[in-house]
């Protein structure tokens, strides 16, 4: 079978139509949301606000920055392990969050702020954007290496609007609190990637595996991404909870889970590595799992002892899932897992979804006041037939839908993927930036037409 990685039609077509299509529809459906529109001085006149620091701008606008630098720096960092993929880790996860934030903006917008015909677009449509985008980036990581750009933009145009619609499920239809989406954006992202890849799979692949390893360079690259996630989780988990108490605790329980989380993880890979060193790949992925675990139940009652607790346990089963569970899935069920995106996003978001089931359904008026659980689950209007055992079940429905949301659409879009004229590479080629990128002319840099591992891409 003859690879054609050659991308000069495919890639400016797919980029141009698709910028294009976008364009003409945020003309016909997008405008300002009232606190982002012109009119807001009269807005707030008629609703007796007394300064312009009431627009939600300046409530939310600094955890926007926050989880816009998650985003594209620190996934984009975070990949950066590989030793001949840095230019394809930073780069096409900015080519993928950049057109996913514009369509997740119209998806979201069309289910959720759609009103008179148009969507309403503020700064918290931004962060939504972004957390959509979020799931992709987790997705990404289960492919990287093996795909081309064309078949990023492909898989992101179907996933952002799948995540979109379990979004709405989850949130508008069932209820379910998920302040920093340990089931919207974690377990939905983690097993639509590992579905997409286990479709992708390449038996060949071991022809590559020299490249699949990292250096001491890239690592330390890697851990940049590492330390912008680890500081900026709070931001994430509490970004769209409620002004006050709620995003006050939030920010608490995801500080207290991480901070437990890097002590168990670096316990673990000491205790399961020989003379005790310190595994690199452990330290860049698993302290972050308790971020990820406690994202449900963040803005809950769940106290910073729970929140501890939820780090210590997270630390412990991701460290084991990279040493014992990736070289399982890929030798026994052919799921090539690059970043282990399975330990750190996957069964995490699976014990954040539990751990906000349990959460809520222990929740009543001693732990939160008559006020404060009205507020916590419902503010709009407390529902008399609402319980903690149910908002519970709930819960526990929401982690179910998202997995079975993920798998279905990671199997459709994975057959969809394989299809053999997006310009993938071949299997001895991938996990290498020459492929896709003009490489500098540096005498320590190889290059594609020097490289006697790399075989001829284009028949």
């Amino acid at each position: 079978m003859g690879w054609n990685t050659n991308l000069r039609w495919r890639l400016p077509v797919i980029c141009l139509l698709l910028q294009v299509v976008l364009v003409v529809l945020f003309g016909v459906f997008v405008r300002y949301d009232p606190d982002a529109d012109a009119h807001w001085i009269e807005e707030r006149l008629s609703k007796n606000m007394s300064s312009d620091l009431d627009n939600e701008f300046y409530f939310r606008y600094p955890s926007f920055q926050d989880v816009h630098v998650m985003i594209f720096v620190g996934f984009g960092f975070l990949m950066t392990f590989l030793q001949r993929y840095g230019f394809s880790a930073v780069g096409f996860n900015f080519l993928l969050a950049a057109f996913g934030i514009q369509w997740a903006l119209l998806m979201q917008g069309w289910l959720n702020s759609f009103e008179g015909n148009y969507v309403l677009v503020g700064v918290e449509n931004l962060i939504n954007a972004d957390f959509c985008v979020g799931s992709v980036c987790v997705a990404f990581g289960a492919v990287l290496g093996k795909v081309s750009p064309v078949q990023l933009l492909i898989m992101t145009l179907f996933q952002v609007t799948l995540f979109a619609v379990n979004e709405y499920i989850l949130l508008e239809l069932l209820e379910v609190k998920d302040a920093g989406g340990s089931m919207t954006i974690h377990t939905f992202g983690a097993y639509f990637g590992l579905t997409v890849t286990r479709i992708l799979y390449r038996p060949n692949l071991y022809q590559s595996k020299e490249r699949q390893s990292s250096v001491y360079h890239s690592d330390l690259f890697a851990m940049i991404g590492t330390l912008f996630l680890w500081m900026f989780w709070p931001s994430f988990n509490s970004a769209v909870s409620n002004h006050g108490d709620a995003q006050h605790r939030a920010v608490i329980n995801t500080y207290c889970s991480l901070a437990a989380c890097v002590l168990t993880s670096v316990a673990l890979s000491s205790a399961l590595q020989k003379k005790g060193k310190l595994d690199m790949v452990h330290i860049q992925n698993a302290t972050l799992a308790g971020g990820v675990a406690v994202g449900t139940a963040a803005e809950m009652m769940l106290m910073p002892y729970g929140a501890l607790i939820v780090g210590f346990i997270c630390g412990i089963i991701s460290t084991l899932g990279f040493v014992y569970l990736t070289p399982f899935l890929e030798s026994h069920l052919g799921i090539q897992d690059t970043c282990g995106i399975h330990n750190l996003h996957g069964i995490p978001g699976i014990i954040g979804g539990i751990v906000g089931a349990v959460t809520a359904a222990c929740a009543n008026t001693e732990m939160y006041g008559q006020k404060g659980l009205a507020h916590a689950f419902d503010p709009e209007s407390f529902k008399a037939s609402w319980t903690a055992s149910l908002q519970g079940k709930f819960q526990a429905a929401g982690l179910f839908v998202s997995l079975a949301m993920a798998l279905v659409g990671g199997f459709i879009v994975g057959f969809i993927l394989k299809l053999p004229f997006w310009g993938q590479a071949a299997d001895e080629n991938c996990f290498e930036d020459a492929v896709y990128w003009e490489m500098p002319k540096e005498q320590n840099i190889t290059h594609h037409s020097e490289d006697p591992t790399l075989k001829p891409s284009e028949p």
